[in-house]
């Protein structure tokens, strides 16, 4: 039965796309079915192999989405964590992976002694020796080494957790084919069953937001938190150099969806694209 379902499933998200667009030929096939005496059992069919492929599908997106997470918070609280931290007490090894983290380091701590020195001079901070001076910024960068190891021992366990994280979602995606096959039909004629307008109004939500004139800032920063996040060296060449090429590569695949499949599709949608685009 279920393999009998899977080969109906959404049989016309997977045709491919024709001289005629689809929508057309879904209005004939619709007035062909009106006129059909078993149209009635036809339709609950349809609708019986449509309510298994949505509950199908939003359980098996509920699963990868729970399951990497478990996983990334099991595996870094009972494995990476503890080996990790008994790794870094015993060994007692750098406290910067990076010169980009030693750099904040610096920075922080001159700030700091900057700010007490200013503090004193102003009179809101009693004056005292220099002695003095000395251990309260000696006491201020304990603190920071303190903090900039914790984070590099953090970083690692994060590596090791977003590893075995990435590991369990490609193995419930090799060992789940038959639900991948019906989670893409499911999207497909979702996306496929959009309005005109609400398809253009997608489409340039999702090309303004990541390869607009404005997006080299928002990916500037994300790539920063995901560098110093994993503490790898915060360099601006890479940075600008992937600014720089892959909002092109993804404005090219945008622009290849929608001159190879969307144009065939649904040229309606590209009209209105083009249209509320101007």
């Amino acid at each position: 039965m279920k393999y009998w379902n899977l080969r109906k499933i959404n049989k016309s998200t997977f045709e491919k796309v024709g001289p005629v667009p689809r929508s057309i030929s879904r209005t004939f096939e619709k007035f062909k079915k009106e006129l059909d005496p078993n149209s009635e059992a036809e339709a609950m069919e349809e609708f019986i192999i449509s309510r298994y492929q949505t509950v199908t599908s939003i359980r098996y997106i509920m699963i990868l989405l729970i399951v990497p997470v478990i996983v990334d918070q099991v595996s870094k609280t009972l494995i990476f964590g503890p080996a990790v931290d008994y790794f870094w007490n015993k060994s007692q090894p750098d406290i910067f992976l990076n010169e980009s983290q030693e750099e904040r380091a610096f920075a922080e701590l001159q700030r700091y002694e900057e700010r007490v020195h200013f503090e004193m001079l102003i009179g809101k901070i009693p004056a005292s020796s220099y002695e003095s001076m000395e251990k309260t910024i000696k006491i201020k960068a304990v603190k920071l080494a303190k903090e900039y190891a914790m984070e590099s021992a953090d970083s690692i366990k994060n590596i090791l957790a977003d590893i075995t994280s990435l590991a369990s979602f490609i193995w419930l995606i090799i060992g789940g084919q038959r639900q991948v096959y019906i989670l893409k039909s499911f999207i497909n004629e979702l996306i496929y069953g959009l309005s005109d307008t609400a398809k253009a109004f997608l489409i340039i939500l999702f090309t303004d937001m990541f390869v607009g004139f404005h997006s080299p800032h928002g990916w500037e920063v994300i790539i920063e938190v995901l560098l110093r996040l994993f503490v790898l060296p915060e360099s601006r060449d890479f940075i600008f150099l992937f600014i720089s090429t892959f909002p092109v590569i993804l404005d090219t695949i945008f622009k290849y969806w929608i001159f190879r499949y969307l144009n065939k599709v649904s040229p309606s949608a590209v009209a209105t694209y083009h249209n509320m685009n101007e």
